[in-house]
């Protein structure tokens, strides 16, 4: 698993440093990490998918973490973000990113290892999606990386959370069951599904997605979108 992590000060990030070397010791586990002192430095060289982790300080001259979380997420929904700050004030506003937990300082061993220990085994778990077929072939699209299904004159395009998309001639209904059976999919108009974790803004008629994507919303659904979008704000972390 790769980690990156990011402290504007230098004694917190020689310190968490250790303690995942300690981690890697103590558990066997097979860990690269690399550190940065800011916000801007971290996000100058990240692309999606180059970490798995991000240990992330929220307040940092310039660029706060959280202002760094939302960007990130316009490009990488899967990496799990645990925020790292000497303030609780900030946990309500990390479920706007899904965020996998919130350490308060000073971080320790007691507060970082359990955290680890819960995002292997979530890694350990087996990788759960869809398998569609394309004008190139069969493909496998993971659950986690599905933005939303849109149907567009009896084609069907799975946009996926890094930007790209598969066409597939089908229609929405056969794949209904196996997307609306997990919570995380919600149906918001007769031609969309939509990963409410790929959701970062919800309107009074449309949603948008953490890529920038606007989703209309169905009158007759709206309720019930909302209901569900607010539901999954607050889920339990490490529930997806």
């Amino acid at each position: 698993m790769k980690i990156a992590i990011c402290d504007d000060n230098s004694q917190e990030l020689a310190r968490i440093s250790s303690l995942i070397a300690t981690y890697q010791q103590e558990k066997k586990a097979g860990f690269t990490y690399k550190a940065f002192h800011s916000a801007t430095e971290l996000l100058s060289t990240m692309n999606s998918g180059d970490y798995d982790i991000l240990l992330l300080d929220i307040l940092m001259p310039g660029m706060t973490g959280m202002q760094a979380a939302h960007e990130i997420r316009a490009f990488d929904a899967g990496v799990k973000i645990v925020f790292l700050s000497s303030s609780p004030e900030f946990a309500l506003e990390s479920y706007t990113v899904k965020a996998y937990d919130y350490i308060l300082k000073p971080t320790s061993k007691d507060k970082l290892f359990p955290v680890l220990d819960g995002l292997i085994a979530q890694e350990q778990k087996p990788l759960e999606g869809l398998a569609v077929k394309t004008h190139a072939g069969m493909a496998r699209i993971l659950f986690s990386n599905l933005a939303f299904v849109e149907v567009i004159n009896k084609r069907l395009y799975f946009h996926l959370a890094n930007g790209r998309v598969r066409e597939v001639s089908s229609s929405l209904s056969a794949f209904e069951k196996q997307l609306l059976v997990r919570s995380e999919f919600i149906k918001v108009h007769r031609s969309y599904i939509v990963n409410l974790w790929q959701v970062a803004e919800l309107g009074s008629k449309e949603l948008v997605t953490h890529a920038g994507k606007t989703i209309p919303i169905s009158r007759l659904l709206y309720s019930k979108v909302r209901e569900a979008y607010l539901e999954h704000l607050f889920v339990e972390k490490g529930i997806q």
